[in-house]
């Protein structure tokens, strides 16, 4: 179970960096409605995300669950 909670936050954590790309967590902090902090341990596989949450940022990315974490 351990392995697939892993699995998953490194697929979020690689989502969220690409998505960010050359902006500062700040400005993507604005676009995906996440705190700076937040932003940073989730890309770091520090913390993980609530499936509330993560529909949160989806709609606010307008992306879908399958772009994140596949099919």
């Amino acid at each position: 179970m351990f392995r697939m909670r892993n699995k998953l936050d490194g697929q979020l954590a690689a989502f969220l960096k690409q998505q960010r790309g050359e902006q500062t967590y700040a400005a993507f902090s604005r676009k995906t409605g996440l705190p700076p902090s937040t932003l940073h341990r989730l890309e770091m596989c520090q913390q993980s995300i609530t499936l509330r949450t993560l529909e949160q940022v989806l709609k606010r990315l307008k992306v879908s669950i399958h772009d994140v974490f596949g099919q």
